[in-house]
């Protein structure tokens, strides 16, 4: 049985010496797996369509194990992603994160067009930081994690100066600091932004101008939290971080 779905493919392994595995996490069906028998011959049919980030919409033959992808169309190859090592080692993270976040076969529209949104601003030349940071947190509650950003997350106050705790799970107010010695300081900007991050509608990005500071604090604490509460490694994000500091030496 042949069926259609739009996706975008989120990991690429080697079998065998002519075929590949793909990963794609579709808009129909969540992350599914398929064979794509000889998309590695340089003139197969299927060579283009299995490259890593490429959106597009595929054929499948659906059966009991692994199904088999028998063509594809294109709608976006995310050219300016592969054109660029610092660019695929975002992307490589957004899609290692997406990938580790889902189960198999569980369809989520919404995270479909997060996915799709935050790759395409990415391809078209959007602060590469700040889509990171805004998917890491849209990420959280896919694995069950909810960080209190509305309130201090010990006396429930709205107002005063906050901090972050890992411990406690979200902010600290300036009255509450003594519940957490290991708190994070962090400045009213990254406040705001993590609140934004969180809670806002990617379709609406705007232009955001962060400054260098802020950045830092949100890659602290967002780093931290995954720490503390994903249970996830990531290779992707290692290799991200040399390569930052890398781009720092330039």
């Amino acid at each position: 049985m042949f069926q259609r779905c739009e996706g975008i493919i989120i990991r690429t392994t080697d079998y065998g010496e002519t075929n590949k595995i793909i990963t794609i996490y579709t808009r129909e069906w969540g992350k599914i797996g398929v064979m794509a028998k000889g998309a590695k011959k340089p003139n197969s049919r299927l060579s283009s369509i299995t490259q890593l980030f490429t959106y597009g919409y595929f054929l499948i033959q659906k059966g009991k194990g692994l199904g088999n992808l028998q063509q594809g169309e294109i709608i976006s190859s995310m050219r300016a992603i592969g054109e660029d090592i610092f660019l695929t080692a975002y992307a490589s993270y957004i899609v290692e994160l997406t990938d580790k976040c889902t189960e198999e076969k569980k369809p989520n529209p919404f995270h479909f067009e997060l996915l799709f949104q935050t790759l395409h601003y990415l391809n078209e030349g959007n602060d590469p930081d700040i889509l990171m940071n805004i998917y890491e947190m849209k990420m959280l509650n896919v694995l069950g994690l909810y960080p209190i950003l509305n309130q201090c997350s010990v006396c429930a106050s709205t107002d005063g100066h906050f901090s972050f705790s890992i411990r406690e799970g979200g902010f600290l107010c300036h009255r509450c600091l003594d519940k957490d010695p290991y708190h994070l300081k962090i400045s009213p900007a990254t406040v705001k932004l993590l609140r934004l991050f969180y809670y806002f509608d990617l379709s609406r990005l705007g232009t955001i101008s962060v400054r260098n500071e802020t950045k830092e604090e949100l890659k602290k604490v967002i780093s931290a939290y995954y720490e503390e509460y994903s249970g996830l490694h990531f290779k992707t994000k290692k290799f991200l971080n040399s390569m930052e500091e890398f781009r720092n030496l330039l």
